[in-house]
């Protein structure tokens, strides 16, 4: 871990005098580290580039929504209620053939990772190029957007960069697996890539949702060399940058009115369970002084982590979001409860704190009552600042479209947080209808796409 200190938004701004659309105070505060590496030049520079071009907005929505429609077809979901795809099904298979025909229309080279990263490429393997693209894969009930926008989106933008001849070196990646739909592991595809597994996880470890095989045995069912899997390394070798569009999933950006959001962190998070042991009782005989209620105990942990999440600030989130009470009947006191936290933030300081101290909350709230409460953390993943550079570049892009922006953290986990260990890199936002996601509900307008990939295509041009 590197130390931290807390630097003002609009600070970060080199020589920006004023922010725009950058929200609350509360909200600038940014949690920044030491670099972790040297940057690169971001592009080198041809002389040949326009900086200035004028994109036909409608057109872009058009395509965008077209492709999208087009995707949420029968061939593409193994639900006829919702967008199901995931790793090694034909579905998924039929969404990444779909890609590979668009980009290689467009002159692009397309390859895959020895297990199923998708990498598409306007200039020879190794050569220096600036990566856009997201997921294609979805939740078990999911919609439309959720990351297959987002790699539509790189989609046009390497068809606005085609059509306007502007010669920019592109590579375009359709991450593997990061809903964890089909092994129950999130951003598998980008974690391996990052090199944030072991060959174990692979081989026994992790396993499939549907039939509990491991992901080795499916992947090389699917025609795949897992057997390579440190090789998958190289599909980041060669890019100065990356620009990842996504939906936010929350409605930040629709009650605040801005189009587009400028994500310069990404929130880490503690996962953990807190079991509570008690006695359990007839819940008619036993009276309420001699009660070991765990669920008591849950109780006051859930209203205390409401009070230090609000309290710590800076972004910083706790939820409960599974319960267990055995025995679970509706005429007995519980023996124990087991509940989750999931404690997340972009200020690595803030939200660590927050688990430190609900952990010791809850195990002394048990013991007042007699009972004894176990604090076990799951995984843990540091917050992931942000390029500034290219949030900078996205900036003055967003800016010169005239359209309402803000710059904001992200409050759930992306492939961008991965490729981060090694590139410098920066998200872009639009609105999702109610924030919802992850459900057939989800909607987000093409046409806010269309101005990500306006304001993509300008910051990667400027970024020479």
């Amino acid at each position: 871990m590197h130390p931290e200190r807390v630097l003002d938004a609009i600070d970060v701004l080199e020589r920006r005098q004023q922010a725009h659309h950058v929200g609350s105070p509360e909200d600038q505060c940014l949690a920044v580290a030491p670099a972790r590496f040297r940057h690169r030049p971001i592009l080198p520079y041809y002389s040949h580039f326009v900086a200035e071009v004028a994109v036909d907005r409608e057109r872009s929505a058009a395509r965008i929504e077209s492709d999208i429609e087009h995707l949420s077809g029968a061939a593409y979901t193994r639900s006829t209620d919702a967008i199901r795809r995931y790793a090694y099904t034909p579905e998924y298979r039929s969404t990444l053939d779909w890609f590979a025909g668009e980009l290689d229309s467009i002159g692009f080279m397309v390859t895959e990772d020895p297990v199923g990263t998708m990498v598409a490429r306007n200039r020879p393997p190794g050569e220096p190029a600036f990566g856009v693209g997201s997921h294609c894969d979805s939740n078990r009930n999911g919609g439309k957007y959720d990351g297959t926008m987002g790699v539509v989106t790189a989609l046009e933008v390497c068809r606005l960069n085609a059509e306007h001849d502007l010669g920019l070196p592109l590579q375009l990646i359709s991450f593997l697996e990061e809903e964890g739909s089909g092994f129950g592991q999130m951003l598998l595809g980008s974690r391996i890539i990052a090199q944030r597994i072991t060959e174990d996880d692979l081989k026994e470890r992790f396993r499939a949702v549907d039939d509990g095989r491991s992901f080795w045995e499916h992947a090389e069912e699917a025609g795949y060399e897992p057997a390579r899997w440190r090789e998958c390394a190289s599909v980041l070798d060669g890019l100065t940058g990356w620009i990842e569009m996504h939906i936010e999933q929350a409605r930040v950006l629709q009650d605040t009115h801005n189009r587009i959001g400028l994500v310069d962190a990404i929130a880490g998070y503690v996962h953990a369970d807190v079991v509570v042991h008690g006695r359990g009782d007839h819940a008619g005989a036993t009276p309420m002084d001699l009660r070991l209620d765990p669920t008591l105990v849950l109780a006051q942990t859930a209203i205390e982590l409401e009070r230090l999440a609000r309290a710590a600030g800076r972004g910083t989130v706790g939820t409960i979001g599974e319960i267990e009470v055995d025995p679970s009947l509706v005429n007995a006191i519980a023996s124990s409860v087991r509940f989750s936290l999931d404690i997340r933030g972009p200020v690595d300081d803030a939200y660590r704190g927050v688990a430190t101290e609900i952990a010791a909350f809850a195990a002394r709230a048990a013991e007042e009552r007699g009972m004894r409460a176990e604090y076990a953390e799951r995984q843990t993943l540091p917050a992931t600042r942000m390029d500034d550079r290219i949030v900078g570049a996205l900036e003055a892009a967003a800016a010169a479209t005239g359209e309402p922006y803000r710059r904001m953290h992200s409050g759930a986990a992306h492939d961008t947080m991965c490729v981060a260990d090694r590139v410098p890199t920066a998200m872009v936002f639009v609105p999702c209808k109610d924030g919802i996601s992850h459900h057939p509900a989800e909607e987000a307008d093409p046409a806010d796409a269309a101005l990500a990939a306006e304001i993509i295509l300008a910051a990667i041009a400027s970024l020479h």
